[in-house]
């Protein structure tokens, strides 16, 4: 045995490794020429966030006055208009992007289009890329795993993100893409109830949309109650990207947070799980402010995870999504998913490569806990369900195509990922854009996936 005083000991732990514990707390709001005389307790206030929130380039105008050029707002404003989304920019995430370097912040990159960085969709691109809608058996239910459903309970949200996955529903109708409609209708929701009702086999529920965030307090409880009195719903998710985007929410909307919370604890009386599931993307989302309204949360014992969208320029180095990944653990929200972005219309220059994503699984692994490690995803196009990015059954990298099973979810049938064409060499951005060689790289790509099964 080693005596315990000949042990080697490790050296000291530099600052930037604890960096993670680091949050912003400053009155950061007050460089932006529109919010300089708020007050913390405006800013801070729920209602300030919501009421102030910016949906137009003019409004833009107005709140930043001379930080950026007018050449910037041009951009901005061609952006907005080839865009599949709605502009909706809260004070909170407006005043962290650094308008020094607007063109590469990232959270500037998330909300904010650029007409000068977007690029033209890959060909395989689709407005419902997970085709949500085809296993829809009621609007705003989607029933594609056998013992879960994802309930669309409304179509807004407090901020809108570019790479939307249901830019096909969230959001106000845009000059690139008119919406389906879900709105927040009892009438509606009672279809999905009695859905869920019907099917014995789901004890899942994903409540989301747009964001729960924008549902009434009495919304919440009613949903929950709703679920909750199903006998085989076991487990609820609701979701919401507030913590990111408004959390203010969390600390200030009492009625709202007790509304949540009461269904919570109505559930822990029940032996079911209600969890809230949040999303950050990148470190820089999370402030003070932000630990203050999960802390409440966690106070009250509630299961927060996390879920990440993998964006070119965001969080697609090892660095930036470890320091996210330690943060989200140090306020004991769990990382659960790193999504690779989906082939969804309009957002082509946040895309990265599948390969992208399997080297950042590697460098991410190890850096904390197990359970606080990510499993990092490819929500498959065609609706074959989420697989991990290692378990694919082909890969032609030079031309971006990736081929997935889907076993336990729809048997038999092949799923096709398309890396960006911009993570492409020349000649096979070139074949791409002859509509006879896409079919041979799609066909090739499925005989070869076949084979290897």
């Amino acid at each position: 045995m080693v005596p315990l005083h000949s042990c080697r000991t490790r050296p000291a732990v530099g600052a930037d490794l604890l960096a993670h514990r680091q949050l912003r707390d400053d009155e950061y709001w007050r460089e932006i020429p529109g919010y300089a005389r708020v007050s913390a307790s405006q800013f801070h206030d729920h209602r300030f966030q919501a009421q102030h929130s910016v949906t137009s380039v003019a409004q833009l105008r107005q709140v930043l006055g001379g930080l950026v050029s007018a050449g910037f707002f041009a951009d901005a404003e061609e952006g907005v208009r080839r865009s599949t989304m709605s502009l909706r920019i809260s004070p909170h995430v407006l005043s962290l992007i650094d308008w020094r370097q607007p063109e590469t912040d990232p959270l500037r990159i998330q909300f904010l289009p650029l007409a000068s960085r977007m690029l033209p969709d890959h060909p395989q691109v689709r407005v419902d890329a997970l085709h949500e809608q085809s296993d829809s058996p009621v609007p705003g239910l989607t029933h594609r795993y056998l013992d879960r459903a994802l309930f669309l309970a409304l179509e807004t949200c407090p901020v809108y993100c570019r790479f939307c996955t249901r830019s096909y529903a969230v959001g106000l109708d845009t000059g690139t893409l008119p919406k389906l409609r879900l709105g927040a209708r009892q009438h509606r929701w009672e279809q999905a109830f009695a859905y869920i009702e019907s099917r014995p086999e789901l004890e899942d529920v994903v409540v989301s949309g747009g964001d729960v965030a924008n549902l009434r307090p009495e919304h919440i409880a009613l949903i929950g109650a709703r679920l909750l009195a199903i006998d085989h719903v076991r487990r609820i998710r609701f979701g919401t990207k507030s913590p990111a985007v408004i959390p203010q929410k969390l600390v200030t909307d009492h009625e709202w947070m007790e509304a949540l919370i009461g269904v919570v604890e109505q559930g822990r009386r029940l032996h079911k799980h209600v969890m809230v599931h949040v999303h950050f993307n990148h470190p820089h989302e999370i402030t003070a402010i932000s630990r203050t309204g999960l802390e409440r949360l966690l106070e009250h014992g509630v299961t927060v995870r996390n879920q990440t969208v993998l964006q070119r320029g965001v969080n697609d180095r090892p660095e930036v999504l470890g320091l996210l990944v330690r943060r989200l653990s140090y306020l004991n929200v769990q990382p659960y998913y790193v999504f690779v972005h989906d082939l969804v219309p309009g957002v082509e220059d946040l895309r990265t490569s599948l390969a992208t994503a399997i080297q950042l699984e590697k460098q991410v692994r190890g850096l904390t806990a197990g359970f606080n490690t990510p499993t990092f995803v490819v929500d498959t196009p065609g609706g074959g369900g989420k697989r991990d990015v290692h378990s694919y059954e082909y890969y032609d990298r030079e031309h971006g195509i990736s081929v997935f099973s889907s076993p336990a979810v729809k048997p038999g049938a092949a799923f096709l990922y398309f890396d960006p064409l911009h993570s492409l060499g020349p000649e096979a951005q070139e074949r791409w854009q002859r509509p006879s060689e896409r079919l041979r790289l799609v066909e090739a790509a499925r005989r070869a996936a076949a084979q290897r099964a």
